[in-house]
């Protein structure tokens, strides 16, 4: 449920264990127990390091190229039909996942180049400080990535798929699968799916997947341990299939282990995390107020509840002159991102040590002013009594899970059974870029993940309708 999945922010440490094990590190400018960013900032590309030359030229970076790569992907374009919070829209605009995908992207920036700023002057004497001006990229290349593996219908797609095999038809395949095989499928991660749709070989395509750089991969690897780790809401950051790829850059970047297949964080997943803590926040309290969820009066309130008291007052003198209540609900909202921009950054530096060394606890709005925490906490609360529990956001978690669990037993009973008529002709409809025909059934069932997560709302509920019979092409 999205409710769960957003009002939890606050509960679940967002990173591993403290405990670190001894890693030996061939780079002599670090410790045995502490990354160092002139290895964490690498430009190497995943699938193509034999063409890696970091002198090629031109006038944009392996980092801005990252960033144009997505830009003009077809799974980044997919996004603007999938759900973020609210029903796709109608005659109000409500976000959908790739504003929300872009909005992280330059909040992210923003923060990031905050951090820059502030470790350059720290590291100034160093040769590789300037490895540092590439943060900004980095970041905001892995926030526009964030998102791409989620499935459609928001967060209840996750659940819907997992639950599918833990509590669905799915259930009774479980003998068929390893163990790792069967916690990747019961725990179907988004996280986990955005990082095999930038890494995975799909069927006639180049080696790397999207060939991203090492750095922007590991930055958006939330959890970065295995299905074996995932704590008690199923959270982890690769699926078995993908361990190798993840080990071999967290290798590269000087990445701390902690345990098989466990790791601690790229140093700049917090910034990421944070970026997307503070869009999803702060516009899906924008959305509900358009869509009347939350009236202006309650709006005003608790988004003036990040402010101290004599910046309260001005901002309500300047709000006394505007009569649109969407100009002021829109002028807070750019005022709260401000906010949280500078104080996220200014946790991230004073913590940096700890973060470096895989000890940092929470995520960087735990650490942030006590009034500017207590304001993101109601505003949190807020979301989960009436944004996630509004009628229309469950309308779409149950026509999400009835739609996919349909389609997930459709699908798989085709590429488990591909010599009947009726599979042949749904599997005609699969990309071919998806190995419905892989040598294992964990491979078959790996591509009508693929698959489904790639649909689009619209998508998925026409392809249900047409395969209930509800639905004929135009004759």
């Amino acid at each position: 449920m999205i409710a769960k999945d957003k009002s939890d922010k606050f509960a679940h440490a967002g990173t591993p264990v403290v405990n670190v094990c001894r890693m030996i590190f061939s780079d002599m400018t670090q410790n045995d127990s502490k990354m160092c960013w002139s290895r964490l900032i690498c430009d190497k590309r995943l699938g193509l390091e034999h063409y890696n030359d970091s002198n090629s030229g031109g006038i944009r970076s392996d980092f801005q190229r990252d960033y144009d790569r997505l830009i003009f992907s077809s799974p980044f374009r997919r996004l603007q039909n999938k759900t973020q919070v609210f029903p796709l829209p109608g005659s109000i605009f409500v976000h959908n996942r790739l504003t929300h995908s872009l909005e992280v992207s330059s909040v992210g920036k923003s923060l990031a180049r905050e951090v820059s700023k502030r470790l350059k002057r720290k590291y100034s004497g160093e040769e590789w400080a300037y490895k540092l001006d590439d943060i900004s990229e980095i970041v905001s290349a892995a926030c526009l990535a964030h998102d791409l593996g989620n499935p459609p219908f928001g967060h209840s797609g996750e659940k819907a798929i997992s639950s599918f095999f833990s509590e669905g038809e799915g259930a009774e395949l479980k003998s068929l699968f390893t163990s790792d095989e069967w916690r990747d499928l019961i725990h179907f991660e988004g996280n986990a799916n955005s990082f095999r749709q930038l890494v995975h070989q799909f069927a006639g395509r180049r080696p790397g997947g999207f060939a991203m750089t090492y750095s922007m991969l590991a930055s958006i690897v939330k959890y970065p341990y295995s299905s074996s780790h995932a704590n008690e809401k199923g959270k982890f950051g690769f699926f078995t299939s993908e361990k190798a790829v993840f080990a071999k850059i967290a290798d590269e970047l000087g990445i701390i282990k902690k345990g098989e297949d466990f790791y601690v964080r790229h140093p700049l997943v917090y910034l990421v995390e944070a970026a997307d803590d503070i869009c999803y926040q702060v516009m899906d309290l924008e959305d509900a107020h358009k869509l009347k969820i939350v009236n202006t009066r309650e709006t005003l309130e608790l988004m003036l509840g990040f402010f101290p008291e004599e910046r309260k007052a001005r901002m309500q003198e300047i709000m006394a002159g505007v009569s649109d209540k969407n100009e002021k609900v829109g002028y807070l909202r750019s005022c709260i991102i401000g906010t949280l921009v500078q104080e996220c950054a200014e946790a991230f530096v004073l913590h940096e040590e700890e973060i470096l060394a895989g000890e940092f606890e929470g995520c960087l709005i735990d650490h942030i002013s006590r009034l500017t925490k207590d304001a993101y906490r109601a505003c949190s609360d807020l979301a989960y009594e009436k944004i996630y529990r509004a009628s229309s956001v469950v309308e779409i978690d149950l026509a999400g899970n009835q739609i996919i669990a349909f389609l997930m037993k459709k699908l798989i009973d085709a590429v488990r059974y591909p010599e009947k008529n009726y599979s042949q002709l749904l599997l005609n409809k699969v990309p071919q870029q998806y190995e419905v025909h892989a040598p294992s059934l964990f491979g078959k069932i790996q591509a009508v993940l693929d698959h489904m997560s790639a649909m689009t709302d619209v998508y998925a509920l026409d392809l249900y309708r047409k395969l209930n019979g509800m639905s004929l092409p135009a004759v």
